[in-house]
């Protein structure tokens, strides 16, 4: 029996961590006799997530580019330098059979060393509009897995596979956990129930509506999971001593939280995106405008166009939020239309199609 080698470098936030986990977790149970090596960037989440899901990880220095001339700038050149050296240094030892990378910084010096030595690489693009690594590995790797339509105006076309973006497999069967959920978060039966998300950190904007909206959110009936972020848990728990409020800093079985929710409001990060179009409940998206190529808006618009989401955007929460959320609540039609129109956007089985391209890589 052959045991494969495999490498996996994704990281710097959830979105690109979770798929990288969730490749492996297939291959590993395809393979069971594989070994496994991830790479990340030194002093990012995914040095804590990768080992709590079992795998062993080695941290590159390596950060982005800021936008404007900063310190940080300046390192960045000697960063990459010596990323590429530890790549290398990497990839000599371990010897993989396969490469994949799910983006962030690490995943760029990690693919172009692989992929300079032959190794077999794949990459898998998350977003609708591919961030500046995948797009110079592009050229460079065999296969590319993407989650969105129109990515051949960033890639070779005769590379490109739609797989979707892979995501909680316990995130299928929610409907069934209505009730579970309601007991696990003790809700109640007879309101509606509002889940806020903020992506993996939070994010103050939401944060902030939700704190000056709560007596409107109130008046329309409503119990409310709100997942602000640990990095902003301490300014907010003390809302969440407020009748039908919850604060949570994390909330840990998602499933739950999905299956116990009515509507959602919550970031348009390509992993959100994907696992709400499976989860299948009225949405209301505000995309982060902090992030590069403002890459969030395309996401939540290629549902919207589908009269499959709502949008906000965040400047324009304190002006369109009480009118566009209380026509949401008010219209039983409305959450049914969205409901049903973000079903037909799920990609459900991306995990196992994705690991499909890595073994057609491993059997070559």
């Amino acid at each position: 029996m052959n045991t494969y080698k495999i490498i996996l470098s994704g990281g710097g936030t959830g979105g690109h961590i979770y798929p990288a986990i969730a490749i492996a977790n297939e291959l590993k149970s395809r393979f069971p006799d594989a070994e496994f090596l991830f790479v990340g960037a030194k002093d990012r989440m995914e040095m804590e997530k990768v080992p709590q899901a079992g795998y062993e990880i080695k941290g590159l220095w390596i950060s982005g580019i800021q936008r404007k001339l900063t310190v940080k700038n300046m390192m960045f050149p000697f960063k990459l330098v010596n990323s590429l050296w530890n790549a290398r240094k990497i990839v000599n030892n371990f010897k993989p059979d396969v490469a994949i990378g799910t983006g962030g910084f690490a995943s760029g010096p990690l693919l172009h060393v692989a992929a300079l030595k032959g190794i077999p690489s794949l990459i898998q693009e998350q977003n609708s509009y591919p961030g500046i690594t995948n797009k110079l590995l592009s050229k460079k790797v065999q296969k590319i897995c993407v989650a969105y339509d129109g990515l051949e105006r960033f890639f070779p076309k005769n590379k490109i596979i739609k797989t979707g973006n892979p995501v909680r497999q316990d995130l299928l069967d929610i409907n069934s956990k209505k009730s579970e959920a309601l007991k696990h978060f003790n809700l109640v039966e007879d309101k509606k129930t509002l889940l806020v998300l903020g992506g993996s950190l939070g994010a103050k904007a939401i944060n902030e509506l939700i704190k000056n909206e709560i007596e409107f959110l109130q008046m329309q009936n409503l119990q409310i999971i709100w997942q602000c972020g640990k990095l902003y848990y301490d300014d907010y728990k003390i809302v969440g001593h407020t009748k039908n409020v919850q604060v949570h800093a994390f909330i840990n079985k998602m499933d739950y939280a999905y299956a116990a929710a009515d509507f959602i409001i919550s970031r348009a990060g390509a992993g959100s995106v994907s696992e709400l179009c499976i989860v299948g409940k009225p949405v209301i998206f505000v995309p982060s405008p902090y992030v590069a190529e403002d890459h969030q808006t395309k996401n939540a618009m290629a549902v919207v166009k589908e009269n499959a989401a709502m949008m906000i955007a965040q400047e324009d929460l304190n002006v369109d939020f009480e009118n566009k959320f209380s026509q949401l609540v008010a219209s039983v039609e409305r959450q049914n239309e969205l409901s049903s129109n973000i079903k037909k956007l799920a990609l459900e089985n991306a995990t196992k199609e994705i690991v499909d391209e890595v073994e057609k890589l491993l059997k070559k």
